[in-house]
């Protein structure tokens, strides 16, 4: 049986971090992970899936603003 990875819960100030590096850089490449992780305090693997899921967090509130525009477009 694969034991599953317990849920890393971060602090305010790991994901201001976070999101600052976001900001920046929505791929950040292995070594930049490792920098982040230092910063944070976590491991560079649980930095990659944070960041999958900001992205996949993104992506969709990209998706709903398009919506959005859509259904209310602005008059010129």
């Amino acid at each position: 049986p694969v034991k599953k990875k317990s849920r890393t819960f971060y602090n305010a100030e790991q994901l201001e971090e976070l999101e600052k590096a976001f900001q920046e850089d929505h791929y950040p490449d292995n070594e930049k992970r490792r920098e982040i992780a230092a910063v944070v305090g976590v491991t560079p693997q649980r930095i990659l899936v944070w960041f999958q899921n900001r992205r996949a967090k993104w992506r969709k509130s990209e998706k709903l603003n398009v919506k959005g525009n859509r259904k209310h477009p602005t008059s010129s």
